[in-house]
């Protein structure tokens, strides 16, 4: 068995794999989810970006901008979060499990409490498709971390 790897490099791994996973996540919405759904593009990364940061678009195409970098930098958070898991020696569809639980929570309950979601409100429909949307991203969070980045330091036995 090789040595564990550092946890800033795996972490380091986690985030490069979370940029990748938003990009596949973004890649589903626009091509699969939304044309099934009508839904249109969501501008929450924004929204949550202006509630925490001294920031004010002046423009659609600056806000399209902060929406977008917001989003990746989330998509980060994610990845982050899987390179942990990963460290601690989850692997595969547990790390993935384990990473989608916490961070899909935090996620709902940040975003409720700064009063930019409003689940009680939510369709079953709406709910089905944020679930599916970011397990999407856990999912190819994992799989690129896995399999394309260098994986994650052997299993802690």
């Amino acid at each position: 068995m090789s040595a564990v790897r550092p946890l800033p490099a795996t972490i380091g791994r986690g985030i490069v794999a979370g940029l990748g996973g938003t990009a596949v996540m973004t890649a589903f919405q626009k091509f699969v989810e939304m044309p099934l759904t009508g839904r249109s593009e969501s501008y929450a990364p924004a929204n949550f970006a202006q509630k925490v940061l001294p920031i004010n678009p002046a423009s659609d195409r600056a806000r399209r901008r902060v929406n977008y970098a917001t989003h990746f930098a989330l998509g980060t958070l994610w990845g982050a979060a899987y390179g942990l898991a990963a460290h601690a020696g989850l692997r595969g569809q547990r790390a993935v499990a384990a990473v989608f639980v916490t961070v899909y929570t935090g996620d709902v309950v940040l975003n409720t409490a700064l009063g930019l979601y409003q689940p009680s409100s939510w369709s079953a429909e709406d709910w089905a498709v944020d679930i599916i949307d970011k397990l999407v991203q856990a999912e190819a969070t994992g799989a690129i971390f896995d399999h394309a980045v260098g994986g994650a330091s052997p299993p802690i036995r």
